[in-house]
């Protein structure tokens, strides 16, 4: 038991309601902005993960916050930096998200609030003049997702990256085309890469398996990641479907657009049962798009008014024709013996506060 790490997760705002356990009182209002202001530190950064797993009181002030994005866009800068952080800060970062989008009032309330473009200058692969924080999330997390599978290739990060996603997918609403467009374009970039995996792999005969067996194994091994990492991205694709088909018409044109690529992934095993939902709004869309097609004896339409068409289809889509998958819900767990990983962590940061006699250190 540590003592300071009790003291930290039983603090209290409220002088005048001190529970039993409250082992000091503590403004949360100048609490909270000091944290937001240094969320670039790691030391700040390992308070915020300790207080919102721990302590109920700040977890529940941080989720009833009216200007949430002053504590979030710290945390979704540090993701969007992961190349130049340090892997620790990242993962905090991270896990930080995925303790936040437990909540469905959070997930309500980040795509509600609306960014300013200044907000978001640090964000570099496209401009806004708008966009809601829940979307920019969703960009920062994606982004996050494609630099651990080409780089880092840490099957950890990349779960909890799809975690966050499919808590916050049932809360998905107007998401910018944008953002429909990256969560699209990450499963097709994923699935030309599975499929590239699978092609080559069976093409290997048992000799070439025996004399390279590290390179074979290891390809089944992507295979296998890339295969999870698919199904889970279909999985969000249908609870945003199940949930709020009706509140995200460029998710679907976005999906409609890609309509080839998803029925040729429907005749895949390994994906054809989380498939029939995407295909039965295919279907209902397209048809919708083709009689206004015949309607106006066949000349094209433009994509704003096949946008329109997919809009006002959203409106009337039957939602109880969806077979229900469940919900998506992940709920962050502390490992069994986190010391293992925080202890070598917060000594590296204390080091750099001390100062040693370099003639007695011993290597």
């Amino acid at each position: 038991n540590n003592p300071f790490r009790t003291a930290l997760v039983n603090l209290s705002s409220d002088s005048n309601r001190l529970e039993q356990n409250t082992s000091f009182v503590i403004e949360f209002p100048p609490l909270y902005k000091t944290l937001a202001n240094t969320l670039q530190n790691d030391e700040p950064t390992l308070l915020l993960y300790l207080l919102l797993l721990k302590s109920e009181r700040f977890r529940n002030y941080v989720l009833a916050a009216t200007d949430i994005d002053l504590l979030f866009l710290p945390i979704l800068q540090t993701l969007y930096r992961a190349p130049e952080c340090n892997g620790h800060l990242t993962y905090m970062s991270l896990i930080i998200v995925l303790i936040l989008s437990e909540d469905d009032l959070f997930n309500q309330t980040i795509h509600g609030c609306i960014l300013r473009q200044n907000q978001m200058a640090w964000y570099t692969e496209r401009s806004f003049t708008q966009l809601s924080l829940g979307g920019l999330v969703i960009l920062v997390v994606i982004r996050t997702i494609q630099y651990n599978m080409l780089k880092m290739r840490d099957k950890y990060l990349h779960t909890n990256c799809l975690a966050a996603l499919a808590n916050m997918s049932s809360q998905c609403t107007n998401l910018h085309p944008y953002v429909a467009q990256r969560i699209v374009s990450l499963f097709e970039t994923l699935a030309r890469k599975h499929s590239r995996l699978v092609e080559g792999l069976k093409g290997v005969d048992t000799e070439e398996s025996e004399e390279g067996f590290d390179e074979v194994s290891d390809a089944v091994q992507d295979a296998a990641v890339l295969e999870e990492v698919l199904r889970m991205l279909l999985e969000i694709i249908n609870s945003c479907f199940s949930h709020q088909i009706q509140n995200n018409p460029n998710l679907v044109y976005a999906v409609l657009y890609k309509r080839e690529m998803f029925e040729m992934y429907s005749k895949n095993p390994a994906f054809q049962d989380l498939l029939e939902n995407i295909h039965s709004v295919l279907v209902y869309m397209s048809s919708r798009v083709e009689q206004e097609n015949e309607n106006r004896g066949g000349y094209p339409l433009s994509v704003h008014e096949v946008q329109d068409i997919v809009r006002e289809g959203c409106k009337q889509f039957p939602k109880e024709s969806l077979k229900s998958l469940g919900d998506l819900k992940f709920k962050y767990v502390e490992e069994e013996e986190p010391e293992e990983f925080f202890i070598p962590y917060i000594w590296s940061l204390t080091q750099k506060f001390m100062f040693w006699k370099e003639n007695l250190l011993k290597t």
